[in-house]
């Protein structure tokens, strides 16, 4: 006769003593992190491997999680970066031509927990009240008083420098043949399908530690610049700002070197031209964020990641706001005055997600062409 494994009970503790009662998925252990909510319906593979997700627990609010399995190509980095992930229905089964592992055994492999059977609605409601808070996740210590003193020990994410953590080791160079530019990509948490789109539009791409210096930049000689997204408060990470300030310095007095920025990389440059960041109350995380072109005045469906935002206050003259968050007005789009320097705070290359600003790829390789002439 086989035995049926029983689920193991797993608890959610927050900093503020809230606890949500559960089951454990995945690796069977303890995991702690920042709570975010993702709002996305499909993407749950790319949302777990994608860098800027360093540090934090990921709350899904879509309500049935896994269906369609794990499969080899969609994975946005060579790893899992959430710390945890919690769902409020997790699917044992998968039905998708391309998948080979539930997400279960995705998240066990990887060392990874999850929770499942959680009250969703009532946690996102929190954190849309409250805001993001640490938290524990415990399949080991069934304490409420004591995961809490643990939640209130984790590192809180203002004045967390996590690029340290997710850039790569090395420099390394993506081949394009007949590439047209030359990009050199700054690795703050960079994306699979960035480096994807950036070849697809012409370029050779050398993707860069995030601490490479300016000097080291100029030497590889590039056509452009490109800063990618990320995870952690942007203010901390001085090195990459420093960095910008010297290229757009050299941008000035030497050459026209233009720069893209997506994500962190758009909250850097703005840091680098003098304007200053804050912590959103619960973040930007999904796939369905209407954003305004002001140039054109098209409103764009985007794919949004991010903890921080640029303060609109402290904008310099140099820099004109190019988009604006439909939900919040925050900034979601700068670009220099003079300079060949632009960013925007959503992503683009969205996958899964909306292709409504698939245009700014174009927009980059056109002032690199510019550039060359």
């Amino acid at each position: 006769m086989t035995s049926i494994m029983q689920p193991r009970s797993a608890k959610l503790v927050l900093e503020n003593g809230s606890v949500y009662n559960g089951t454990a998925f995945g690796h069977i252990g303890e995991a702690t992190g920042e709570v975010v909510f993702n709002t996305s319906l499909t993407g749950y593979q790319e949302i777990l491997t994608d860098p800027s997700y360093a540090g934090q627990m990921v709350l899904m609010t879509y309500p049935l999680i896994g269906n369609y399995g794990i499969n080899p190509a969609d994975n946005e980095s060579k790893k899992i970066w959430a710390s945890a992930f919690i769902v409020r229905e997790v699917s044992r089964i998968y039905s998708n031509y391309e998948a080979n592992q539930t997400l279960d055994a995705c998240l066990n492999e990887a060392g990874v927990m999850g929770l499942a059977g959680i009250d969703t609605r009532k946690l996102v409601r929190e954190i849309r009240e409250k805001g993001a808070m640490r938290g524990i996740i415990s399949a080991l210590d069934a304490n409420d008083e004591s995961l809490e003193t643990k939640a209130l020990q984790i590192p809180e994410m203002s004045g967390s420098d996590l690029v340290k953590t997710v850039t790569v080791s090395e420099n390394y160079t993506l081949e394009k043949a007949d590439a047209r530019f030359h990009v050199a990509a700054f690795d703050y948490g960079i994306k699979t399908n960035i480096l994807r789109m950036l070849q697809e539009s012409g370029c050779q791409v050398t993707v860069l530690k995030a601490d490479t210096t300016a000097e080291e930049v100029i030497k590889l000689n590039p056509d452009g610049v490109f800063l990618s997204n990320g995870p952690g408060d942007p203010s901390a990470v001085g090195y990459a700002i420093e960095t910008i300030r010297k290229l757009v310095e050299y941008n000035r007095t030497d050459r026209q070197l233009p720069i893209f920025g997506i994500c962190l990389g758009h909250q850097l440059l703005s840091l680098a031209f003098g304007a200053e960041t804050y912590k959103l109350k619960f973040g930007h995380h999904g796939s369905n964020h209407p954003v305004k072109n002001l140039t054109s005045k098209q409103i764009e469906i985007t794919s949004q990641n991010h903890g921080f935002a640029v303060t609109m206050e402290t904008l310099p003259d140099c820099l004109e706001m190019t988009h604006l968050n439909l939900y919040d007005n925050t900034v979601e789009g700068i670009k220099h005055k003079e300079l060949p320097c632009f960013s925007v705070q959503y992503h683009p290359e969205a996958a899964p997600g909306p292709h409504d600003s698939h245009y700014l790829f174009e927009q980059f390789t056109a002032l690199m062409d510019q550039a060359k002439n």
